[in-house]
């Protein structure tokens, strides 16, 4: 949900219906990508091993190979296909430092955090935490089944008291998508269980780009790596965590709201502080300090990485000096007195000093990011430039909660461009430019056909400048997707660029990428991006805000539509109103003059919304009542498209 709502929903849809993709063996690690890992592994203290200690303090029991069954044919949660893991070395195939925080992720099961609070890791990409006055859970994971199974193995090992509380941290679905594995609606309709979140969840855990739900959707895939086997030339982690997990997405909406902060409540007889941030990592989120364990969660504001400003599977851009503002904060208020850090992903952090250290770091590494990025713009340099120009400080950079496994510092400096000036770098050549399949048959007609290109392209790869061959090799791909050999050298240098990066999400774009460029377009069923659950909280106007992105101008052109709405159980009405191609609504008005009025509940709204019956269907069972002219309604009910799921990336999307 939030950012994640359609994109990681329909991840777990597809990673349900589906069985994993039988790849064409990937190649092995060519010499300059063998040189890079040699160069990263004399870079970087790999003697440290703190994290690992740290990672493993507090052990008290998991499941074997973390596993969970889901019901289907594959299972919610499991980590025995990362077992290659395992191996104290890195292949040539992984970069060093990817493989390291692989390692770590994969470390799994119930933990000891201090008295009266324990997490689950490694069951999901996320945390849960549990706070035992009875039991409060924070963050019950993305799907129910690798909630419910936490909960489980807590109870093997605790009291099993009931769950009074649950504390969403923030709006984005690995946080509460897993909610009715630890409670139920009625327990909650009851006042046996309370749900608390931040201010403004319910409306960024369900809005946040659902507008752009089905591109989101569909870069997840390369985010994640869903349709990627586990393996040394596989996906091997995401960086925040190792996947996300399959099974059944669920929301339970908030009982109550933090809406100050530093606001301190007694919940179960535990005092919490609560820190609102809103704008930080999620448009609503919350830090938490436990005075009398003194015990500090951050939430998703620090990690063991460097974050994302901008998610490559795309979602606004975060502003990183309010982010550091924050955690600066959260220092000054709790640092001093916190004898652990801990998080919703990755591992504590223990001792005083050792947290006021981190929290510093982290704070610095925010800032750093924004303001050299500012100062680099207002020196004139575009996004790429300053990607290429930009490099963390030695006291930074040798930090491996600095470094880049899920957010990186080239598309982190990339979005605080984004952030104060847009997609125009200022250059009028790049102001008008041809579409990218125009673009791309004249650079190789310039560049001497496409024989002349792979041939100077393939020289380039020896020279281990995949950099290059995949942009340029990318113009002969567009200029002719038919192209075999450009095909297969675009993927051999995705892959061998995948080998060498650092983040996990960079890693599992270049490799699926490769895979798309040998084997075509994945053919997947359709799926769709909303649950019952999640279409509860879906205000209406979200609903037809939707609704107008779906028209198609062109079929609407010249066309004027009037419709009234009128819900019988929300006691809503609407407005819609179409013309000048473009679709409009109003609020608590009915239209004398409209081509026809609907009454129905938002029930069957959400019945035609999952495809479980349709308008046509609605109106001939009773379910709506229409007044007016039924071939109006059919007419404009023929003006929207249907969004396909898996559309072209790395090839040019043919004409539909």
């Amino acid at each position: 949900m939030s950012t994640r709502l359609p994109g990681l929903l329909a991840l777990i849809a597809v990673l349900a219906a589906t069985t994993s993709v039988t790849a064409q063996q990937p190649r092995e690690a060519d010499a300059a990508t063998v040189a890079a890992q040699q160069a990263v592994l004399k870079s970087l203290p790999f003697a440290d091993r703190a994290d690992f200690e740290d990672a493993r303090a507090g052990f008290i029991a998991t499941l074997p190979d973390a596993h969970i069954e889901s019901g289907g044919p594959r299972p919610a949660w499991s980590m025995k296909p990362y077992a290659f893991l395992e191996a104290r070395e890195a292949p040539a195939t992984v970069n060093p430092s990817l493989w390291r925080q692989a390692q770590l992720n994969t470390i799994h099961g119930l933990f000891k955090v201090t008295d009266g609070i324990y997490q689950v890791r490694g069951f999901d990409i996320a945390n849960m935490t549990l706070v035992e006055g009875a039991t409060g859970v924070i963050d019950p994971l993305l799907t129910t089944e690798a909630a419910r199974a936490a909960l489980e193995l807590y109870y093997r090992h605790r009291p099993r008291k009931p769950v009074t509380v649950v504390i969403y941290s923030h709006s984005h679905a690995d946080h509460f998508g897993g909610v009715k594995g630890v409670t139920s609606e009625a327990d909650v309709a009851a006042g046996r269980t309370k749900i608390l979140a931040p201010q403004g969840f319910s409306e960024h855990a369900v809005a946040e780009n659902i507008i752009a739900g089905n591109a989101m959707s569909r870069r997840a895939q390369f985010q994640f790596g869903s349709l990627l086997a586990p393996g040394p030339r596989g996906q091997v982690d995401a960086g925040l965590g190792k996947n996300v997990s399959r099974g059944t997405f669920s929301l339970i909406a908030p009982t109550d709201s933090i809406t100050q902060t530093m606001e301190t409540r007694s919940i179960d007889g535990v005092e919490i502080v609560f820190q609102l941030t809103p704008g930080t990592e999620a448009p609503a989120e919350m830090n938490m300090y436990f005075p009398h364990q003194r015990v500090l969660d951050m939430a998703e504001n620090t990690t063991h990485t460097l974050h994302n400003l901008y998610t490559i599977r795309g979602a606004e851009v975060r502003d990183g000096r309010l982010w550091s503002r924050y955690i600066s904060d959260a220092l000054d208020a709790f640092g001093a007195r916190s004898d652990v850090l801990i998080a919703q992903h990755h591992w504590p952090t223990r001792g005083t000093e050792r947290v006021q250290a981190y929290l510093k770091r982290q704070r610095d590494l925010y800032k750093f990011v924004h303001d050299q990025s500012v100062r680099l713009l207002n020196q004139g340099y575009t996004p790429n430039e300053i990607a290429e120009t930009l490099r963390l400080p030695s006291t930074l950079a040798n930090d491996w909660s600095a470094r880049d496994y899920y957010g990186t510092l080239s598309h982190n400096s990339k979005a605080v461009y984004q952030k104060y000036l847009g997609w125009y770098d200022a250059n009028p050549a790049h102001l008008n430019e041809l579409p990218p399949v125009e673009a791309a048959r004249k650079y190789v007609e310039y560049m001497g056909g496409a024989q002349a290109v792979l041939e100077r392209a393939r020289e380039d790869f020896k020279r281990g400048n995949y950099r290059w061959v995949a942009s340029v090799v990318t113009h002969v791909v567009y200029a002719d997707p038919a192209n075999r050999e450009a095909r297969a050298l675009a993927a051999d240098a995705f892959e061998q660029l995948g080998y060498q990066a650092e983040a996990g999400t960079w890693r599992n774009a270049y490799l699926y990428g490769a895979q798309e460029l040998r084997q075509g377009v994945t053919k997947l069923p359709a799926v769709t991006t909303l649950t019952p659950d999640a279409l509860k909280a879906v205000p209406l106007d979200l609903y037809f805000d939707f609704l107008g992105v779906r028209l198609n101008g062109t079929r609407a052109d010249g066309k004027r539509f009037v419709l009234n709405w009128n819900f019988t159980d929300t006691r809503q009405r609407y407005v819609l109103n179409l013309e000048n191609a473009a679709l409009t609504y109003t609020v608590d008005r009915q239209a004398a003059d409209a081509d026809a009025s609907l009454t129905l509940t938002r029930d069957v709204l959400a019945a035609i919304t999952l495809r479980q019956t349709t308008f046509p269907e609605a109106v001939k069972t009773g379910a709506i009542q229409l007044k007016g002219s039924p071939d109006r309604l059919v007419e404009f009910l023929g003006l929207f498209d249907n969004f396909e799921p898996m559309f072209e990336v790395v090839e040019p999307r043919p004409a539909r």
